[in-house]
């Protein structure tokens, strides 16, 4: 009897980890895959990369309209609410035996409560992770409590899930399943690149993705200090979108000012992951407070100067340069990115985040771990208190 698995997917970034364990368990023949839509992939505004979705042949089960258009944090909490009334509808009438939920954007809390009540395990992958600077680091940490099943990205992530009261076997050491497209997938030649892009590259290009830092009242504050320090930054500037959180459609106004003053830099929407990752071996730099940088980056053995609070706490390897949001702070980080013997000392770094055989991992565990018992969480031992 096949084991129907919903997936649960809400924006390109997400969607670009999920790739890899989407195929193997579209392909795997005890699986009914069902894939849900929602959130910034139905949206023109972000590019509606639903498209891409149709484009790489994966069946839509259900799409749920929810991302309210708006800049602020109340719009974040609306669409919340609405994607918990659109998903109670679908999932209840899907009812999978397992729902396998990513990382840490908001919206994932409402697939994980709606499963909660109509008693529906959660797979969840990414968890165990920090990122202190957002309101993700609580994101996160909810959705593990909310899951049955977790796939984190390094040793240190287990011990730290475990810690949070979860029962070791629950708990697998995956890696990150966005290494499998490094691994797995065919990245772009230069010259495809350019071909994808609609530009020729430059000697000396800077992937720039910067989000709202959403821990900060002020989302855009720490952006200042950014654009600043780009003004005189030489060489080809390449932008990436901003996530669709409180301060993005700021962020996106920006940036378009920003290009154009200079004619050495290009916004994209929307980047297909493959086009993005062969963006990341081909440029000579990131800069930004994407966990991209963090994670990816160091499988290209790319300089990656970390802007601000957004990723503070996070595992990382030795390519990062981490700035404070100050235009001096970053103007010395990327000076120290540009060193020589700094990029030389990159070569043939590993990546703490996986060997790009995450995905098979997932699915092993995901067909055959038995659905018997799985909602029943057994709380861990503690140790007993001191006595005074």
């Amino acid at each position: 009897m096949k084991r129907t698995i919903a997936v649960v997917t809400t924006s390109r970034a997400d969607y670009s980890h999920l790739y890899w364990p989407l195929k193997d368990l579209a392909a795997h023949p005890d699986v009914d895959l069902k894939l849900i839509v929602l959130a910034a992939h139905l949206s023109p505004a972000f590019g509606s990369t639903v498209q891409e979705i149709e484009a790489d042949g994966f069946p839509i089960a259900s799409r749920i309209e929810c991302l309210l258009s708006s800049d602020s944090d109340v719009g974040m909490a609306k669409t919340l609410g609405l994607a918990v009334l659109g998903l109670s509808d679908a999932m209840a009438q899907m009812r999978p035996d397992l729902l396998l939920l990513i990382a840490d954007r908001y919206e994932m809390l409402a697939p994980a409560s709606v499963a909660l009540t109509l008693r529906i395990p959660v797979a969840h992958i990414e968890g165990g992770e920090i990122s202190e600077g957002a309101i993700d680091d609580a994101v996160r940490n909810a959705l593990t409590k909310m899951a049955h099943l977790h796939f984190t990205s390094t040793e240190t992530a287990r011990a730290r899930v475990i810690s949070m009261g979860e029962e070791p076997w629950r708990v697998h050491r995956a890696g990150a399943p966005s290494l499998d497209h490094i691994h797995r997938s065919r990245l772009l030649t230069r010259e495809a690149l350019q071909r994808e892009l609609g530009i020729v590259l430059e000697e000396s290009v800077t992937v720039v993705a910067y989000h709202p830092v959403t821990m900060l009242m002020q989302t855009t504050a720490e952006a200042d200090a950014v654009f600043a320090a780009l003004e005189t930054l030489p060489g080809q500037i390449l932008f990436c979108y901003p996530n669709a959180d409180a301060g993005s459609y700021e962020l996106m106004a920006r940036v378009r000012s920003f290009c154009e003053r200079h004619s050495n830099a290009r916004l994209f929407v929307n980047l297909p992951a493959i086009a993005y990752w062969s963006m990341l071996r081909e440029a000579s730099m990131l800069l930004g407070n994407s966990s991209s940088g963090i994670m990816e980056a160091a499988s290209f053995g790319l300089p990656v100067v970390n802007v601000g609070m957004r990723q503070q706490g996070r595992e990382r390897g030795r390519n990062i340069l981490d700035a404070e949001a100050t235009v001096e702070a970053i103007h010395a980080q990327l000076e120290a990115a540009h060193r020589p013997a700094f990029r030389e000392a990159l070569r043939g770094m590993e990546n703490i985040y996986g060997d790009g055989h995450a995905a098979e991992r997932i699915v092993e565990v995901l067909t055959s771990t038995s659905l018997e018992g799985l909602l029943h969480k057994r709380a861990q031992p503690i140790a007993e208190p001191r006595r005074a």
